[in-house]
């Protein structure tokens, strides 16, 4: 298992490097040239600005049985196609269920800003937010943990 973070404007991106540390899982930050980070024991992938750069890296870099966190809805989808885990930044887990709805929410969302409408950014970031992403990667990590503990 391997963790990779579409990093570009990612608030959970330092917590995600830091908890895969704790568990022995290779973590790798994707993000294009206008983001850098300087973290420990982390592999940084740049790429050059451009609005799918970082989606594409990771879509063709994972393989089935790893995790990736984002909240691009495209990439999820692309993912969940490779049968990687995807793990949204509140804590979420995209799957087959629910890739379709959300997928059309945001065709919906993209001809309604298209059409000269406009939309309120994201609230502010929660603390429970964190709370809820660090439980479910916890969560995502140990089951690695027990798999491999398990007899064969």
């Amino acid at each position: 298992m391997r963790v990779f973070v579409d990093a570009d404007g990612c608030p959970v991106a330092k917590l995600t490097a830091r908890l895969c540390a704790g568990a022995g899982v290779d973590c790798t930050l994707v993000c294009d040239t206008a983001h850098s980070f300087d973290l420990p024991g982390v592999t940084l992938l740049q790429t050059d600005k451009g609005r799918d750069s970082a989606d594409l890296v990771i879509a063709n870099r994972v393989q089935p049985g790893d995790v990736v966190v984002t909240q691009d809805y495209g990439l999820a989808a692309l993912c969940l196609a490779r049968q990687v885990r995807v793990l949204h930044q509140d804590g979420w887990e995209y799957r087959q269920e629910n890739i379709d709805g959300l997928l059309t929410f945001r065709a919906e969302s993209s001809r309604w800003r298209a059409a000269g409408n406009r939309q309120k950014g994201p609230p502010k970031r929660k603390p429970a937010q964190d709370a809820a992403f660090q439980k479910a990667l916890e969560e995502i990590l140990s089951s690695r943990e027990k798999r491999q503990e398990a007899p064969e």
